[in-house]
């Protein structure tokens, strides 16, 4: 994880999936020290260039990266602390409990 921020007594720390060739930024949910959950966008390989037109990771971040701190904020104001993926697609995005998904990825 690369940068981290509080928002009402939570630690928020984000950044790439280190290593991931496929778009997964993670935010890491800490209150006290105590991991609460983990929030993520998963970009789909063919939407990337909807995006960024270079598909470059770097400019997806930097031009989305407010939206979705904004989602982070929303989960937190709502008490939503289950772990949760906002999918990203050509067709547009919806949510997945990644509790529910055999063999989820983890942002370690």
């Amino acid at each position: 994880m690369k940068n981290t921020w509080t928002y009402k007594n939570h630690d928020i720390e984000e950044g790439l999936k280190p290593g991931s060739k496929t778009f997964r930024y993670f935010f890491k949910i800490l209150e006290n020290g105590e991991k609460k959950c983990n929030y993520c966008v998963w970009i789909a390989d063919d939407a990337l260039g909807k995006f960024d037109p270079s598909k470059k990771f770097d400019g997806i971040i930097d031009s989305n990266k407010a939206a979705w701190q904004e989602w982070v904020k929303e989960k937190i104001d709502n008490a939503d602390f289950r772990n949760r993926a906002l999918k990203l697609e050509l067709e547009g995005q919806h949510e997945i409990n990644l509790s529910d998904m055999t063999g989820h990825i983890k942002p370690d």
